[in-house]
């Protein structure tokens, strides 16, 4: 029989996946799936002792953790890595009651997380309302003559959550007047004027905009209201 590469001692049981087949030097049976090193020879985990223990496979940080813990016995299974010449960790043994007490606690613990995430969606969701409707209101006191959908619009698109919007820069969240103009002029410029066919068209950005400024700032005057106080 071929030795058994020793993997590095370490505190607690230690259970190899061999990469060779092998057989237990006392009950005889093999190929092992597991094999535990006793004086340099191979044993089956029964003759181990330990083959009452159930395998975890590694991944679960938490679940292994709790699953050790609860577990008066248990091992680390490893694998050799033929090119990176050295054991490796590929889950531990532990007790069945244990795991199964383990696996409850993470349940539970998901379960929490879920209605966390949950009360955290509906109070963001909440905020957002409310800053929305505070930015709408800015708009209509800004431009009283933007209707009241095409402002909601506006408000709802400029502060999106995550989008990098004016609305949700510091200024936006602010509710500063430049921010606000700044909102509802980019809002004219793509619905109310030709720039994004300009831009498709191949027209560079800024003559783009030097062409539709004229229209732009006549919107923009009608909803404040000033073509109506200087006519």
């Amino acid at each position: 029989m071929a030795p058994i590469a020793t993997p590095p001692s370490r505190s607690g049981l230690l259970v190899i996946q061999p990469l060779r087949k092998r057989h237990c030097v006392e009950c005889r049976t093999g190929p092992l799936a597991l094999l535990v090193l006793e004086e340099g020879s191979p044993r089956c985990v029964d003759c181990a002792d330990l083959g009452h223990l159930v395998f975890l496979p590694r991944g679960d940080t938490a679940l292994t953790r709790r699953s050790r813990e609860g577990s008066a016995l248990s091992a680390v299974v490893v694998r050799f890595n033929r090119r990176q010449s050295r054991y490796e960790r590929q889950g531990v043994l532990v007790e069945e009651t244990a795991l199964a007490r383990a696996e409850e606690w993470c349940l539970e613990d998901a379960e929490a997380r879920r209605r966390r995430r949950a009360r955290d969606a509906r109070r963001r969701e909440a905020e957002d309302q409310r800053f929305t409707d505070a930015f709408w209101w800015e708009i209509r006191r800004l431009f009283p003559g933007c209707p009241a959908e095409r402002a909601r619009e506006i408000a709802a698109h400029a502060s999106a959550r995550g989008s990098g919007r004016v609305g949700r820069s510091a200024a936006g969240r602010a509710l500063s007047e430049g921010a606000v103009a700044s909102a509802v002029r980019a809002s004219v410029r793509h619905v109310d004027t030709p720039y994004d066919q300009l831009l498709m068209s191949g027209v560079p950005r800024h003559e783009a905009r030097r062409r539709i400024t004229a229209a732009v700032e006549a919107r923009l005057q009608g909803w404040r209201g000033e073509l109506t106080a200087g006519a």
